[in-house]
């Protein structure tokens, strides 16, 4: 039985990432080989995953095709900013999107390289998967970071993400139609 996975801002190549993020790593040829474990030890060849943006930077197409090709599973692409300056775009992903949204075990995830602040059935259940804040945007327990700085460097699947999220402050709606909410707050909120 394959299983879904989703990460964010893996920036392989990006020496830079390093320091900026307090990325626990000697240098940046150690940093991708254990994210490339990390992520080939929970994803198998026929899980499916996707990448909510920021998959390489600064790395030459090269090695960024080298890394691409080590990772396990069938890649999607959620087109982060630093993936339009790059061969990215040009790798065999599976799909390329900017925005898009799949039901996984019974929830709709909103997949954007950035965190939204309302989205289409956002009152339905419907949940925010970002990247892109490098763990540095508070989630609610509708929206979250998935990116690795925010999830131990490690793809995250949708059991793992609904678990966090219900650690997360609750939305609160400040409208009282069945509409898309002009404005939500989380409940610790001062309202």
């Amino acid at each position: 039985m394959s299983s879904t996975f989703f990460t964010a801002d893996t920036h392989f190549g990006h020496r830079s990432v390093l320091s900026m993020c307090n990325r626990p790593f000697a240098n940046i040829d150690d940093h991708d080989r254990v994210m490339i474990e990390n992520w080939n030890a929970v994803v198998r060849p026929g899980d499916t995953i996707y990448h909510l943006g920021d998959f390489a930077y600064r790395c030459g197409p090269q090695q960024t095709r080298t890394v691409f090709d080590q990772l396990n599973g069938e890649k999607h692409l959620v087109v982060g900013n630093h993936d339009f300056r790059n061969e990215t775009q040009h790798l065999p992903w599976a799909s390329i999107n900017e925005l898009i949204e799949v039901e996984v075990e019974g929830t709709t995830f909103v997949l954007c390289h950035y965190g939204l602040r309302s989205w289409r059935n956002m009152r339905r259940g419907a949940v925010n998967l970002f990247g892109h804040s490098h763990g540095r945007l508070p989630g609610t327990n509708q929206c979250i970071d998935v990116g690795v700085d925010n999830v131990g460097y490690v793809p995250v699947d949708a059991q793992t993400i609904r678990a966090r999220l219900a650690e997360l402050p609750q939305l609160i709606f400040l409208d009282y139609t069945d509409d898309e909410p002009a404005m939500m707050l989380p409940t610790s909120a001062n309202v």
